[in-house]
């Protein structure tokens, strides 16, 4: 097929994203990257990198490397590295939304996106939970996080909530949902006919038997039995405890975790800087860095870009094998 045009969103302009960009256009990719963002972010970050950096228009056919093309969104203000400004907040979402609409569109096949700072967004004067509840409510969609290494991916019947609140939002109807957006997405976008999908229990030694809860026993098992029943190859409720052991993961092409902290860090151990998030259910591929905006290391020239580029490879990826496996 031919290359795939993917939409790069730096996010906060006074993180470490615009740098990264710069570093990922000194490469050369098997897709062509169009950033969305503002080129002044990007080009004092290639100064006080050292790095060259040309911007180019977006429908530049060719680039070496060095050049970037560029969907011009500018900042309200300028910013310092290290010093969100909320002023700027307009010019995040905007390029968020512009480069979603370009994908729904059919004019980019897959975004990758840097990180945004939840807090600056707000203070801005913009409800902002996260980018992967905006870019569901832009397409009207449900859809699943998934965080992803080379060793396992792990994905959340829950996200971002108080732990005292997580039984309560483990319902039949949203853990059946989850699956099924799961399985979808490992056939699709990893071309995984029949994937085996390790569901953990929520309650430890999950729920021995009902005697440490009952939720695997109510609401878990009956939905797993219910969709094995459709040929869904479905393990557990498996103890999170010894779910990752290395034997227990031989063969498994997806976790199923039922919270943020039951899950994600086992991942991020097993490999954090070449770790990504990707949204699942959405009409295109989307995959983001693992990482925040690591204000501290703004600046510096010492923030480490393998999360990027491995979101940038994933989404490749992904993006051929949507098409290729397209009716």
């Amino acid at each position: 097929m031919a290359r795939p045009r993917l939409a790069l969103v730096p996010g906060e302009p006074a993180g470490v994203g615009p740098e990264l960009c710069v570093r990922a256009a000194q490469r050369t990719w098997n897709a062509d990257l169009v950033a969305y963002g503002d080129g002044r972010s990007l080009l004092d970050a290639s100064d006080r990198l050292g790095l060259p950096l040309q911007l180019v228009p977006p429908d530049t056919a060719h680039v070496a490397p060095g050049q970037l093309r560029l969907v011009e969104i500018a900042n309200a203000a300028s910013c310092r590295p290290g010093t969100p400004d909320p002023r700027n907040a307009a010019a995040v979402i905007a390029a968020l939304s512009r480069a979603a609409d370009d994908c729904l569109a059919g004019c980019c096949q897959g975004l990758v996106t840097g990180p945004v700072h939840k807090a600056t967004i707000n203070l801005g004067g913009i409800a902002y939970t996260g980018t992967t509840e905006l870019l569901a409510a832009h397409a009207g969609c449900e859809v699943v996080m998934m965080l992803a290494n080379d060793i396992v991916r792990v994905a959340l019947a829950t996200t971002h909530l108080p732990l005292r609140a997580v039984a309560d939002a483990i319902t039949a109807d949203g853990l059946e949902r989850t699956l099924r957006i799961l399985g979808a997405a490992m056939r699709t976008g990893f071309g995984i006919d029949t994937p085996r999908i390790a569901v953990l229990g929520l309650n430890p030694h999950a729920g021995e038997a009902g005697h440490l809860g009952r939720e695997e026993i109510e609401v878990i098992e009956p939905v797993l039995a219910r969709l094995r029943g459709e040929g869904m190859r479905l393990d557990g409720p498996l103890p999170a405890d010894t779910a990752f052991l290395p034997a227990r993961l031989r063969g498994v092409d997806a976790v199923l975790a039922m919270y943020h902290d039951q899950g994600l860090p086992v991942l991020k151990y097993s490999g954090f800087e070449q770790a990504v998030n990707l949204t699942l259910g959405l009409p295109y591929p989307r995959v983001a860095v693992d990482h925040g905006t690591a204000l501290d290391l703004a600046g510096t020239g010492r923030a480490d870009p393998s999360s990027l580029f491995a979101a940038i490879s994933t989404c490749t990826r992904l993006a051929v094998g949507r098409k290729e496996r397209r009716p």
